[in-house]
């Protein structure tokens, strides 16, 4: 690359292929769409089989889209989704990490059957997907894993102890698979986004003492769109973030920054 080879081209991704994990709604939908409006084409993968608007979504690009159902905390359902795209597409060139759940307790009443599924979902399952799609990048001298941190790869929390150390180990092993994976021209990089207005955070929302606490700390003083975190998404799968490698960032109106 030179200064005068650089173009806006450098954000496209047409002939690209991405998984994505968890995409049937909020910020894993809006994920894939930025990825089909950039050029690529889809495996989506989600537990529910309702993913029609996100199907609509995508073809409105014209870019494909191709479904996979897949409880994640099952591993050898995990084990079946980089075959399945080489079987529809013969290639995976983009992996975002982006399923995740979280489950709210005190610590001194937290379940560890719900500890361990949080991890299945959030940690081991993520690692699993990396490394089966790692194999296939190594092949190509190529690829893109982009995993979803969290503000909680930073701090603690409350109520959330699994949700915050898989949200730590996120960060770690994005760091941990670009120190081995760089030398094969493969990126991995994590998004940390902020407080989103998805489902997920409707009763936090609609709690005006605690949506209050988080807009003060907000120096956009707004709770994101998931709109908000669709460039990012496409310059971390894109060429143009081909030098930068092992780092967490953050999409989040300023919330650390405070």
């Amino acid at each position: 690359m030179t200064l005068t080879s650089f173009s806006l081209d450098y954000f496209s991704l047409a002939g690209k292929v991405a998984i994505v994990t968890g995409a049937n709604k909020g910020l894993g939908q809006a994920y894939a769409v930025a990825l089909a409006k950039a050029g690529a084409d889809l495996l989506v993968v989600a537990r529910s089989g309702d993913c029609e608007e996100t199907r609509a979504l995508i073809e409105e690009t014209g870019r494909r889209a191709e479904f996979f159902q897949a409880d994640l905390s099952d591993r050898e359902a995990v084990k079946q989704v980089v075959p399945e795209c080489l079987k529809v597409y013969g290639k995976v060139d983009i992996l975002v990490n982006n399923a995740g759940t979280i489950l709210r307790s005190p610590l001194v009443e937290y379940k560890e059957e719900d500890w361990d599924t949080v991890m299945e979902v959030n940690l081991n399952s993520l690692y699993l997907l990396s490394q089966e799609a790692a194999k296939v990048m190594v092949e190509q001298k190529r690829g893109k894993i982009i995993n979803i941190a969290s503000m909680l790869s930073f701090q603690g929390g409350k109520f959330v102890p699994p949700y915050t150390a898989s949200k730590h180990a996120v960060a770690g092993l994005t760091k941990a698979f670009a120190n081995e994976l760089a030398e094969h021209n493969i990126q991995i990089n994590a998004i940390a986004p902020g407080y989103i207005a998805t489902d997920n955070t409707a009763p936090i929302r609609t709690d005006e003492k605690r949506n209050a606490e988080i807009l003060s700390r907000i120096p956009a003083a707004r709770w994101a769109d998931p709109s908000d975190l669709m460039g990012t998404v496409v310059f971390l799968a894109s060429k143009a973030s081909d030098y930068m490698n092992g780092h967490v960032l953050a999409v989040d109106g300023g919330w650390l920054a405070r």
